[in-house]
């Protein structure tokens, strides 16, 4: 009897004991030991990003993530309004910092300032040490990134934009050289930066970069400071398009960029009246004079249908083309300038990634075209997109390669899918039985391959559908569905849609 009580009793005790094993292994500690209902913060550690000892271009590779794009590490002032986020390491510290691209909505015709952001090793939380105005004023034009422009791997902040009156601007903050075991500033009044460059000019500014030496890349010498050049009218001239190059280089003495030339050039010889009412500034007018299909032109007058730029404006679209890749941009803004158009546009798939061309007016049929990425994303694609284009029906032939298609057509045809009409503005419309499908279209070139792009515009946004094209767009032709990207042109292997033209 005693034997089977104490069999009971113990495994009771072992019961016990493995329920109370449970539920501190299911349970959470706190729900044994409440605590007050009060707010759990987490520490953040900051990962200081790898910069690598790859000269100027190394800093635009240093991205923000979606979050990082529209947050700071310190509060900002009553009415003052984010407009771009930079995060990186700029004093190699292995802490990163800030700056900040604000406006201040209490201000009247507010500056698009900047502010920098540093980590405070004492207080163990970051401030804000340095605000500045900058010439730009319009917060949808703005760029902001950092590279070495005097040539001792140093950092300078760049700040692009325009201001009211449409001109363009460029201020730049060079952060002073560290000396001494304290690695105190240079600069004699204790700012973290100091202006070395502030430009309007109501044509366009840009970088020019220079080669540097291998032992600059290796951290052994400085290399060439890198020249600044503005583009602004010729006064003195008549032709509207004529212009003048104003260089700037940097002056080791002062610190300062200085101008050091300054050269006329000529512009193309167009019909003043028609001039004028292209670079009115008056709104949508430019807008609708690039909406076409634009082909790169080589340097010595060359077409190169393998790099071409399609405008969409009423899509409000921007569509990149070279290396076999095709890009989409969203048309975000834009605002006329003295010779053109300055757009805003940001990629469809990675969002982190914007682009802002300066669009000028070359010729009817031309257009000069300068690229600024507000982050170099590395994603295979290795354009140089500045340059100048000509409108897709005025394109050159190159030597032995064929000559760009001809985008729009106006033709009707008969198909497997339905009766499908080209439009020579670049609209299309298919009817199959009751049901009616609109939408844009392009036919161009890739290699010895044409191609065939219909959009439909539809409530969920626009479908788009890429055709391989055997035969011919003023005849019969059949068209094979295809998928175009880094890896070429790929049949998707679905049925052929044949066409014949239809009577009229």
């Amino acid at each position: 009897m005693r034997g089977k009580f104490f069999s009971i009793f113990a495994t009771a005790a072992i019961c016990l004991v493995l329920s109370g094993a449970a539920i501190f292994v299911f349970r959470p500690f706190r729900f044994i030991f409440p605590q007050k209902n009060r707010e759990q913060r987490q520490t953040r550690i900051v990962i200081p990003r790898e910069t690598g000892t790859g000269g100027e271009d190394s800093v635009l590779t240093d991205l923000l993530s979606p979050e990082e794009g529209v947050r700071t590490r310190a509060a900002m002032g009553d009415g003052e309004v984010i407009v771009t986020v930079l995060t990186q390491d700029l004093d190699g510290d292995t802490v990163e910092e800030q700056v900040v691209a604000f406006r201040n909505l209490l201000e009247i015709d507010s500056p698009v300032y900047i502010t920098y952001i540093d980590y405070d090793v004492k207080e163990k939380a970051y401030r804000r040490l340095w605000n500045a105005p900058t010439a730009a004023t319009r917060p949808g034009t703005v760029s902001l990134y950092t590279k070495d422009l005097v040539g001792d791997r140093g950092t300078c902040v760049i700040l692009t934009g325009m201001n009211g009156p449409g001109e363009h601007t460029m201020t730049i903050f060079r952060k002073p050289a560290e000396t001494g075991e304290a690695k105190r500033p240079v600069d004699p009044y204790g700012q973290p930066f100091t202006k070395i460059a502030e430009l309007c000019i109501d044509g366009s500014v840009s970088i020019l970069e220079a080669e540097r030496p291998q032992a600059y890349h290796l951290g052994i010498a400085q290399g060439r400071s890198f020249r600044i050049a503005a583009y602004g009218r010729n006064y003195e001239s008549e032709n509207i398009l004529d212009q003048i190059e104003t260089s700037y280089e940097f002056n080791p003495v002062n610190g300062l960029y200085e101008q050091t030339g300054m050269v006329r050039i000529p512009g193309s010889q167009i019909e003043q009246r028609r001039l004028r009412e292209l670079l009115s500034g008056a709104p949508g007018v430019f807008e609708e004079f690039i909406n076409d299909l634009w082909y790169y032109v080589s340097p010595d007058g060359t077409a190169d249908s393998r790099q071409y730029i399609h405008f969409d404006p009423q899509g409000r679209e921007i569509i990149f083309f070279g290396d076999e890749t095709q890009q989409v941009f969203t048309w975000q803004q834009s605002a006329p300038t003295r010779y053109g158009l300055y757009i805003s546009s940001q990629n469809i798939s990675v969002t982190t990634l914007r682009r802002f061309l300066d669009i000028e007016l070359e010729s009817l049929n031309s257009v000069r075209v300068r690229v600024f990425e507000d982050v170099r994303l590395k994603i295979g694609v290795n354009n140089s997109w500045d340059g100048s284009y000509r409108r897709a029906g005025a394109v050159k032939k190159d030597g032995g390669e064929p000559s760009p298609v001809v985008p729009y057509i106006d033709r009707a045809y008969d198909s497997s899918i339905g009766k499908i009409r080209f439009s020579p503005d670049g609209m299309y419309e298919l009817s199959a039985g009751e049901e009616i499908k609109r939408g844009r279209y392009v036919f161009f070139r890739v290699k010895d391959q044409e191609l065939l792009e219909l959009r439909e515009e539809g409530p969920d946004g626009k479908a788009r559908e890429i055709f391989r094209l055997e035969g011919n767009a003023r005849g019969a032709m059949v068209l094979f569905r295809v998928r175009l990207g880094a890896m070429g042109i790929q049949d998707l292997r679905d049925e052929a849609i044949s066409m014949t033209p239809a009577a009229d």
